[in-house]
Order: structure tokens, then C-alpha cells, then sequence
């Protein structure tokens, strides 16, 4: 099977997350969809298949032989998709991206606009998977999942491309910034590991931001805007608040990255 093909049947899954839900995983049709890969990967000769009580879910291709020892490399894709779109009766198809608009739903007048999308001029002449236009597709990260399983469908298969142990990792909620929460590092057992969740074909990203966020609450007295003048405060000057937010990312741990992170592409 095809990249583009799992990422079709993969998108038939909803499996939005849940930030209002503090469980893990935060919606139980992430679990489903999780049970679904886990019998696939098995299918395709993984082993060590196993998903956890958080529905985090972990395989592995074995070495090939004489390779056993060589430090084992790991790539990992979420399951779960935005909350924001709706994720249900998504209806996925391959058009041909030959430059201009692409209609998406001709009855409601949705249009993919070269002009509103210019990347789409990158894409001349290559095949995309696009929706009807009323929901979202899911690639983020079903493409990378479909990606992962079809790589390691081949390395199974064809015993011609030589190499070490590689583990594979699928993880709930990274939309809603809980992804990495119940993660067991130890028991992936990776030296090194690669998330697949970008945008551009070869681009390698080396850092990230690191989801982390803060809630201020500030007690005060209420006014209501239409009579507040000379007497509304900014309830945001920091004079005003024992810690601005300006100082509370000044004190964070988290040194400073400069905008341009991404490293040379391969």
C-alpha cells in the first residue's frame, strides 16, 4: 500500500483531542484508531507491538542480522488531529496540482486559490490529497503516520536495505500540547529519534518551540467600559502585577531561540 493511500484510509478515523478532557488519551476515538494501527502494524511484521493504558503506541522493526548493537533510531507521529475543524465524514480525494485554483466543492463555491495559497505553486505537477472542503483532512499527522507504517512496510519486505533496530512511536493529544506528558522514553529505548510532522519535502527541523503556556489571573474591581473613564486600570500593566508576563519569559528556563531553526535540507 501507498503513502497517500493509508493517509486516505487513516483520515476515515476521527480522532480529534479534547483539551476540555483531562484523561489521556482525551477522546476515546483516539484509542480506537490506535487499536486499528496496532493490528496493522502487526500485520506488516512489527514486533514489541504494544499500546499502553494512555494510548500511547510503540513497534519496532527488528535489526537486520549482524546489526543488533548499533544505537537504535526511533521516528514518531501523533494520532490525534485538531479540535478547532470538524474531523467527521471527511471525504478525501487525489486531484492533479497543475497550477491555478483547485475546487474543492463546486456546490458551496470552495476554492483552494493559488493567490490566497501561494505554496501551492511549489506543488506544479505533483498529486495532492485534498477534502470536500468542509472538513479537515488530518494529515497533520496521519501523513506522517502513513509515512512511518508505509517505510516500515518496505524495510520489512524487502530485506535489501541494511540496518539497525528502529522503534516507532504514535502518541495521543499533541494537538492540545499534552503529547510528550505520558511519554516513556525509557521503554521506547531510542538513542536518537525524529518526529514526522512537517511541511516541506526534505526539510529537517532541529528545535521547536515548547507548547509551554501561562494563565493570569488578576482580582479586581468591575467596571463596565461605557462609564470607565479615568477610572478603568489595565489590568496588563506591569507595574501593577507582581510578575509580567515579559518578566515571567525572561525568568523561565527556557533559553532564547533565535526565528531561524530549521536545519540545511537533506
Amino acid at each position: 500500500m501507498k503513502a497517500y493511500e493509508r493517509l486516505i484510509k487513516y483520515a476515515a478515523f476521527p480522532t480529534a483531542s479534547d483539551e476540555s478532557c483531562e484523561t489521556c488519551p482525551s477522546t476515546s476515538e483516539q484509542l480506537v484508531f490506535a487499536r486499528a494501527l496496532a493490528d496493522e502494524l502487526k500485520g506488516i511484521g512489527c514486533t514489541e507491538v504494544e499500546l499502553d493504558e494512555n494510548g500511547y503506541l510503540f513497534a519496532t522493526i527488528p535489526a537486520s542480522a549482524g546489526l543488533e548493537e548499533i544505537p537504535t533510531i526511533g521516528f514518531i507521529a501523533h494520532m490525534d488531529v485538531s479540535p478547532d475543524v470538524e474531523d467527521r465524514n471527511v471525504k478525501p480525494r487525489v486531484v492533479s496540482c497543475d497550477g491555478g485554483d483547485i475546487v474543492l466543492n463546486e456546490e458551496l463555491g470552495i476554492v483552494l486559490s493559488e493567490k490566497e495559497y501561494p505554496v501551492l505553486e511549489k506543488y506544479r505537477g505533483k498529486t495532492l490529497v485534498v477534502t470536500d472542503g468542509t472538513t479537515l483532512l488530518g494529515a497533520d499527522d496521519k501523513a506522517g503516520i502513513a509515512e512511518i507504517v508505509t517505510a516500515a512496510e518496505r524495510l520489512i519486505s524487502n530485506g535489501s536495505v541494511r540496518h539497525g533496530r528502529i522503534r516507532l512511536g504514535f502518541t495521543p493529544d499533541e494537538e492540545i500540547g499534552r503529547g510528550a506528558d505520558r511519554f516513556d522514553v525509557k521503554r521506547f529505548g531510542a538513542s536518537y529519534a525524529y518526529t514526522v510532522d512537517g511541511s516541506s519535502f526534505g526539510e529537517v527541523d532541529y528545535e521547536t518551540f515548547n507548547a509551554a503556556s501561562l494563565r493570569v489571573s488578576v482580582r479586581g474591581k468591575s467596571i463596565h467600559p461605557g462609564d470607565a473613564k479615568d477610572k478603568m486600570i489595565n489590568g496588563s500593566t506591569p507595574r501593577r502585577l507582581p510578575l509580567s508576563i515579559s518578566d515571567f519569559c525572561r525568568r523561565s528556563s527556557v533559553p532564547n531561540t533565535p526565528a531561524a531553526i530549521r536545519a540545511s535540507t537533506i
